[in-house]
């Protein structure tokens, strides 16, 4: 018994030690990042072997003239063969046949960084090959589950990315601004926040507030939530940036301006006046310039292109829609196609890193 309670008292001072206490989390911290690891090699090793097998089967149809029963007959013999394994069944190897030909040019190693229910699905909705690449490149920096991925395609986020407006090639340092391109939508759907119509800029702060998460979701990843109605004093006046997040990536502050009308050029003086004052008196000294979002109901195209030409601030503009229906037309209000290629070679330039 003695020897007993010398072991209790012993566990009991471990426990209550701060050196343990370290001991417990860098224990945990490793098999957390063990655990990943191994499920990278392993989910790694599973989509070479998918790739491998579309590979064979699409050319030894093509050597033999062999048709689609081929693929029947294949699933049920590697069954027999591998009873307990998943996954080889006729529609997947026929997906396998599909992944190998949508990606023969230029597969692994980005492919391999993502799963294979999300490469699938990837190329079931997206036929465009910058589209698929951005979508396996947001899945691998994001964490995306298989929800969230769905939910950026159906919203178009690639496109939305690739018509965003704004002036960061001119105001953002050399290394991050092909990046920050990818952190602005041409439009946000917040159909999570149950809005009517007709609703007021306080209402829609205190909508996004009441469903953050989905906001952040929505706004693309890496953003954190810092304030709403943030203060800040100059010359004994007060002024409030309705949202302040942070993005881990660029490393820049974001100041978000809510407008529940249309887009006013003048919206763009006011973004640039609170973007002088984040970066005078709140950004960290390692931080990069603060970045400014506009974010209104609706937009002319070709106003914020002159309302954005001569700011001297990096500053996006965007809309947003509470419904999930189609997105606003914007057929008149394309690019042309020679700025179209440029901000898909900046996407493509962001992706590549």
């Amino acid at each position: 018994m003695p020897k007993i309670a010398k072991l209790d008292e012993i566990q009991f001072v471990l426990v209550n030690s701060p050196a343990y206490q370290q001991l417990v989390a860098d224990a945990s911290t490793r098999v957390q990042t063990g655990r990943l690891a191994a499920y990278r090699a392993v989910n790694k090793e599973l989509i070479q072997m998918y790739w491998d097998l579309g590979k064979m089967i699409l050319e030894r149809q093509e050597e033999n003239g062999w048709g689609n029963s081929v693929v029947e007959m294949l699933a049920k013999d590697l069954q027999k063969a591998f009873p307990k394994m998943e996954g080889l069944s006729s529609r997947n190897l026929w997906r396998m046949r599909i992944f190998y030909l949508a990606y023969s040019e230029i597969l692994p190693p980005l492919v391999a960084e993502i799963g294979w229910t999300h490469n699938y699905l990837i190329i079931e909705k997206c036929k465009d090959p910058n589209e698929r690449l951005f979508y396996i490149h947001q899945t691998k920096r994001y964490g995306w589950t298989k929800n969230v991925l769905i939910h950026q395609i159906e919203n178009q986020s690639f496109q939305k990315t690739i018509l965003s407006q704004q002036n960061f090639e001119q105001h953002l340092p050399e290394e991050i601004k092909a990046q920050a391109v990818l952190a602005v939508k041409d439009e946000y759907i917040f159909d999570f926040l149950e809005l009517g119509e007709q609703h007021s800029e306080y209402q829609l702060e205190q909508a996004i507030l009441n469903n953050i998460r989905q906001f952040l979701i929505e706004m693309g990843g890496d953003f954190c939530f810092i304030a709403n109605q943030f203060r800040i004093e100059l010359n004994s006046k007060t002024y409030f940036v309705d949202l302040l997040l942070f993005h881990r990536g660029l490393q820049s502050l974001v100041a978000i301006d809510l407008k529940i009308g249309e887009f006013e050029p003048e919206h763009t003086g006011k973004m640039s006046f609170y973007l002088s004052l984040l970066d005078e008196r709140i950004r960290k000294p390692h931080e990069n310039p603060c970045i400014g979002i506009i974010i209104c109901k609706s937009k002319d195209f070709t106003t914020v292109e002159f309302a954005l030409k001569d700011v001297n601030k990096p500053i996006g503009v965007a809309t947003y829609n509470i419904s999930k229906t189609l997105p606003q037309e914007l057929s008149s209000f394309f690019p042309s196609a020679e700025e179209l290629i440029k901000r898909v070679e900046a996407v493509m330039e962001a992706v590549g890193r």
